[in-house]
């Protein structure tokens, strides 16, 4: 009875697993998006190692469309800043 109920308990957790797996579909569409957005904007960008743009350095962050408070960040009450 034992060796049925830990035969019963591996393939559960075998079987599981392969329900959580994540596709690699979805992150090749993902690297497709980050490069053309990358050949959009300057070539000197500087990339983490996912290939997401580095948001530490001037060059890779975005500057506001609309008005900014007086620490600079982005109005959130106007609508061209709400995206």
């Amino acid at each position: 009875m034992k060796k049925i109920i830990i035969a019963l308990a591996a393939l559960l957790a075998v079987g599981s697993t392969n329900l959580f797996a994540q596709k690699t579909e979805k992150k090749a569409e993902a690297k497709k998006e980050v490069v053309a957005k990358k050949d959009e904007k300057e070539k000197d960008v500087k990339l983490k190692k996912d290939g997401t743009p580095d948001k530490r350095y001037k060059n890779t962050k975005e500057e506001p469309k609309g008005p900014t408070k007086k620490d600079g960040t982005p109005d959130k009450r106007f609508k061209e800043n709400k995206k």
